[in-house]
């Protein structure tokens, strides 16, 4: 007597079990990935420092493939150029909104070396980048267009003191007015940050703090900007 074998519930027989895949992260979006680069690229700057920067170190901190951001920058070059941009954007930005509408022209111009030192402070890695010129493009459209912009916002500042707009061609005197008011905010950011400012803010009372010391450098050099445009 031929015994039927029982059929296996389910899936037929002979068919083969399939194996569940686990689903890969979501790639980036094209227009999504230079930014994240920019993003990664910064977080390793601000971390490590500058040598620690590289084009597979930004795309492995970013989570994808070396290959996916040759079209964005290029090379290295590339790569630092349009980070400082975005820093030089940034330090636009942070100088405009210090100032308030209820400043006169000399507290506007002191708001705005208080907006670039602030700057400066939160960070620092970014700050030394931007003033790389030796590690930068200035060929670069978005580098050109961030300097530009930060420029203008100190000229408008300046100019505001001075009663008068500073563009295209300018004097001696106005040159060197620009050049006065970032001199002092710029060289008190560097030398704080590099931290030969440290010896001598030991030598002032306990209470006094970087920033009291930026405001009392900001009265004195304002104080001479107003003899200067009388």
């Amino acid at each position: 007597m031929r015994v039927s074998k029982a059929k296996p519930k389910g899936r037929a027989a002979g068919s083969q079990r399939k194996v569940r895949v686990p689903k890969r992260p979501a790639s980036y979006h094209h227009g999504s990935l230079r930014p994240a680069l920019l993003r990664a690229a910064e977080r390793i700057l601000e971390r490590d420092g500058i040598q620690a920067l590289t084009r597979r170190a930004a795309a492995r901190e970013a989570g994808v493939s070396h290959a996916a951001q040759k079209n964005h920058f290029g090379d290295m070059t590339g790569l630092l150029s349009d980070l400082a941009a975005v820093g030089f954007q940034r330090i636009a930005a942070a100088m405009h909104a210090s100032q308030r509408d209820s400043h006169s022209p000399a507290e506007r111009l002191e708001a705005v070396g208080r907006g670039y030192v602030s700057f400066a402070r939160a960070h620092p890695g970014l700050f030394r980048l931007m003033y790389r010129s030796e590690r930068l493009d200035m060929s670069r459209p978005a580098l050109r267009e961030a300097v530009a912009a930060s420029g203008h916002v100190l000229h408008c500042a300046v100019g505001a003191v001075r009663e008068e707009s500073l563009g295209g061609t300018l004097t001696l005197a106005q040159a060197a007015h620009v050049a006065s008011a970032w001199s002092l905010v710029h060289g008190f950011a560097t030398l704080l940050l590099d931290g030969p400012l440290q010896r001598l803010m030991s030598q002032l009372p306990a209470v006094a703090d970087p920033e009291a010391l930026l405001q009392a450098m900001l009265d004195a050099s304002t104080l001479k900007c107003r003899d200067r445009s009388q």
